[in-house]
């Protein structure tokens, strides 16, 4: 895997949009923070449904969570 690839989805960054933290997040899905701060940092990604509800939970289309492909 390339480095460039390495960043899959845009949760960490929709979260500074809008001025959340990954701590609330994990409040809201009920998970373990460390979970959460995985997906932040793209260690782990979450499942779709995951992202769907993070989605939910940050009031933004789950398109806006995860990094655009390049087409030609």
């Amino acid at each position: 895997m390339q480095e460039k690839d390495k960043n899959i989805n845009r949760i960490k960054a929709v979260l500074a949009e809008k001025n959340k933290t990954s701590k609330w997040l994990a409040g809201q899905l009920n998970k373990d923070q460390t979970t959460v701060s995985k997906w932040c940092t793209n260690t782990y990604q979450p499942s779709l449904e995951t992202l769907v509800k993070i989605a939910k939970c940050l009031n933004v289309d789950v398109r806006d969570l995860i990094v655009k492909t390049e087409t030609e």
